[in-house]
């Protein structure tokens, strides 16, 4: 009688993959412009705060100061609220307006180290030196809102 009903739960689902219509683009759904970068990151055991320091003195500046030349659209930074599951604990994204805006670029990037300076980018180098003894990136994605319709 198992074995019955498993075969029928199993025919059901495979009605049910069967008898969908495939979807197309544009005309099932969209595709967003903007872009988000996330990097996800496990951070050692009551070491959050220490990450959290460096990356105040680094990475929040430079996003800060990307997003005030316009270069990005947002940034965030997300904690979980159970930080032993999973493979990470903390996510940092980048919000771009479109695939453009990671084009490498000549002009913008000398715009940016010139508002950066000497003095941030040598804080940066020195606290980045540290992060390895606090945390592992575990991966990098880049995704694109489906909107569908």
């Amino acid at each position: 009688m198992k074995h019955f009903i498993k075969l029928i739960g199993f025919c059901c689902i495979l009605f049910a993959v069967s008898s969908q219509a495939e979807l197309e683009i544009y005309k099932d759904y969209d595709l967003s412009r903007e872009i988000i970068s996330m990097t996800t990151v496990r951070i050692d055991p009551n070491m959050e705060d220490i990450y959290l320091a460096g990356l105040r003195d680094s990475w929040v500046k430079a996003v800060r100061l990307q997003k005030k030349l316009g270069y990005i659209k947002d940034w965030k930074i997300y904690g979980s609220e159970l930080p032993q599951s999973g493979h990470f604990n903390l996510v940092l994204m980048v919000v771009f307006n479109s695939s453009a805006d990671l084009e490498p670029n000549q002009e913008k990037y000398q715009a940016f180290m010139k508002s950066w300076g000497k003095v941030n980018q040598d804080t940066s180098r020195e606290l980045t030196k540290t992060y390895p003894n606090v945390r592992t990136l575990t991966g990098e994605y880049r995704l694109r809102e489906i909107i569908l319709k």
